[in-house]
């Protein structure tokens, strides 16, 4: 097999520290390349390298693409030739078009003017070719996320790719999305494009991958041939982490007490189409020492469930009673919220959890200051003494805690919110997506900080698209479809099979009595005009 692309003692330095160090990487003609690693493995840094994110010059070794040296000066350059990147973080404008997204850095023109009949048949022509069924005059704000991808890798064939590299396409997508992202990549596989695939899912990874190169610090560790026979998981994981993990998930002993948390007849309406009912009166609770998980396909309404109960962050027209301890509680403010017990550890870290551009310390202490202030007056002393016990206690990496978060790696990132939450002493401990973007050797971390906070009394409710994470640290899944909870197990008897079985029952219920609804209300209109 012909090979297109060669990176050879590839380094690169930020303030004198490695983030790459003498790294090697071929990718061959028509090959799904996965590129693995823990968060600040040096993954991300040696794409940006290879597309001229990070220009010729700004790094050591050299790039040979297609037989050539090359000398990227910025992306323009490595685009010309057909490598393509998209970012975790899409890079869609969600107020235009589909097909103005698609073509908004070079569309074709006639006589000098855009040709807009020429945008919309080969936006047409690109979203059949990724199986998307939308109209390219849709707003990209109107998709979903799965659907926001297809659209940037139709961005991408728009600019004929030879080599698209992926980095972390699936992280926000549920498992049906994921999977038909992935075997669209097996699709173009087959055409001939080469592809170079960064993932903290392994078992996608083991699915369509050639070869598996595994960095870690920095360095290149291994590149396993897929071809030779399946690679497991747990070797993957030995090379990325330099260690066994004897178990995926720390094992627990869980003392579970009384209910402390209830939600009853809880209602919400979606924030712009008044009509819309997207939390349907549900009936939740979770008990002292107890991990929840609310489990769900994408659009399933957990997030908005979750958000709607602290301080009403999302949504309108809420109604129902949320009491704590038999009590009934305010919760129709954030912070009231907090103040009755609250805290919830959004699915976005770097839109909603963290200001990226302050330090760890600032970050910390930010839902609580009154706790390190003198009057209204921010006491330094004690804000470091609060963020550096924190720090250790959650064993966050960093130079110190004067470090900006933003340059934190995504695990680490997501310990300064878990710590920012935890010194608000919060009775009820709400987790959207807490594993989402971060590594195996991270999520292990996180999934033993999860299980002191319970066996603390703590109540905590885990809210994951990944279903292996919530069969490996619930005590309790709550399966939820169409706003509505559908279905309850103990840990001892749930199963993925179970769990997907309630969510396809359900769905076809709720869609066939949604469809009477529409024809009663139709015969009724008709009847009554």
């Amino acid at each position: 097999m012909t090979t297109l692309l060669e990176m050879r003692g590839i380094g690169k330095a930020f303030a004198g520290v490695k983030a790459l160090d003498d790294v090697n990487f071929t990718v061959r003609q028509g090959e799904i390349h996965a590129l693995v690693g823990e968060n600040g493995a040096g993954k991300s840094t040696l794409m940006k390298v290879l597309s001229g994110v990070y220009p010729d010059g700004s790094y050591d070794g050299s790039i040979i693409y297609d037989g050539q040296v090359r000398h990227f000066r910025d992306i323009n350059d490595s685009e010309a030739l057909g490598i393509i990147i998209i970012h975790q973080e899409l890079a869609l404008i969600p107020l235009l078009s589909i097909a103005e997204n698609i073509f908004i850095a070079n569309p074709p023109s006639r006589f000098g003017m855009i040709d807009r009949d020429a945008v919309y048949r080969r936006s047409q022509q690109l979203l059949a070719k990724v199986g998307l069924n939308e109209a390219p005059d849709t707003l990209v704000t109107d998709i979903g996320v799965g659907k926001q991808q297809l659209v940037e890798i139709a961005k991408a064939l728009s600019k004929e790719v030879r080599l698209l590299i992926l980095d972390e396409p699936t992280a926000s997508l549920n498992e049906s999305d994921s999977a038909a992202l992935l075997d669209l990549l097996l699709e173009f596989r087959s055409h001939g494009m080469s592809a170079v695939l960064i993932s903290h899912k392994l078992n996608e990874v083991a699915r369509v991958a050639d070869r598996i190169t595994v960095l870690r610090d920095g360095r290149t560790v291994d590149t396993l041939d897929c071809e030779q026979g399946a690679v497991e998981e747990d070797r993957i994981i030995r090379k990325m982490v330099d260690r066994d993990l004897e178990h995926r998930f720390p094992k627990r002993e869980p003392d579970i007490g009384e209910v402390v948390f209830k939600v009853e007849n809880w209602s919400v309406y979606h924030p712009q189409h008044a009509d819309r009912q997207v939390i349907k009166n549900v009936d939740f609770q979770v008990r002292r020492g107890e991990i929840v998980g609310i489990a769900g396909l994408m659009g399933a309404g957990r997030t908005e469930f979750a958000m709607s109960l602290f301080g009403r962050s999302w949504g309108r027209n809420i109604t129902g009673r949320a009491l704590l301890h038999g009590r009934e509680i305010d919760l129709s403010t954030v912070s009231r919220a907090i103040d009755a017990g609250l805290a919830y550890v959004t699915e976005d870290r770097k839109q909603l959890g963290l200001l990226l551009a302050e330090d760890v310390r600032k970050n910390i202490t930010l839902a609580n200051l009154d706790s390190v202030a003198a009057g209204r007056v921010i006491d330094d002393i004690k804000e470091l003494q609060v963020a550096s016990d924190y720090r250790n206690r959650m064993r966050i990496r960093c130079s110190d805690v004067y470090q900006t978060s933003g340059n934190l790696s995504g695990g680490n990132q997501q310990k300064v919110v878990l710590s920012k939450w935890l010194f608000t002493d919060p009775e009820i401990l709400i987790l959207d997506e807490p594993t989402r973007g971060i590594d195996i050797g991270a999520k292990y971390e996180i999934y033993c900080i999860i299980n002191e906070l319970a066996d603390a009394g703590k109540a905590v409710i885990v809210i994951s698209s990944e279903m292996p994470e919530l069969l490996g640290i619930c005590d309790r899944i709550c399966v939820m479809n169409g706003g509505a909870f559908v279905g309850e197990f103990d840990h001892a008897e749930a199963t993925q099979e179970k769990i997907m079985r309630v969510i396809v029952r359900k769905g076809e219920q709720l869609v066939d009595r949604d469809l009477e609804r529409k024809l009663e209300e139709k015969l009724l209109g008709e009847a009554h005009p």
